[in-house]
């Protein structure tokens, strides 16, 4: 799973060197958030169920005509899928937050997502809606601290910005 540490390392070796000065850094800067990353993990994780529901409802009370016949969230089936579509890319952020780098959302969700979606009718401005609304809805310090509500939303930035 790609990390900064990883990727540094994977850098250096492939170059045949040590790591560079600056590329200590960058660890190092990686480590110094780690408490900030893993408090958001943790806030996330124990609240997550309720961050899936208002993303997915926030994402269909914005778009109300994917629930139309010939929409993407036409039956309960679809909708339910939608939720979990979310639900995942929630835990993959979680995962990130937790390692310290976007591999979990590079290897398992950005990789392709678009085109997928594409081809199942499935807008990403919807799933870009419910991301927005659950980085915006964040308050500080009531959910979080202020490092860890920057790490938590840099990742969710991540995901918005993949999907467009």
């Amino acid at each position: 799973m790609k990390s900064v540490i990883t990727t540094t390392i994977s850098a250096a070796d492939a170059a045949g060197r040590f790591p560079t000065s600056s590329d200590l850094e960058s660890v190092q800067g990686n480590i110094q958030r780690a408490a900030a990353r893993l408090e958001a993990a943790k806030a996330l994780a124990d609240n997550y169920e309720a961050v899936v529901k208002e993303a997915g409802d926030a994402c269909f009370g914005k778009y109300p005509y994917l629930k139309s016949a010939g929409e993407a969230g036409d039956s309960q089936e679809k909708i339910n899928k939608c939720y979990r579509d979310i639900d995942h890319y929630m835990r993959l952020i979680n995962y990130s937050l937790v390692v310290g780098g976007t591999g979990p959302l590079d290897e398992w969700a950005i990789a392709g997502a678009r085109e997928v979606y594409r081809l199942l009718n499935l807008p990403t401005s919807a799933y870009i809606a419910a991301f927005v609304y659950t980085r915006d809805r964040l308050c500080v310090p009531r959910d979080m601290s202020s490092q860890a509500g920057v790490e938590y939303t840099t990742a969710l930035d991540y995901v918005i910005n993949s999907l467009y």
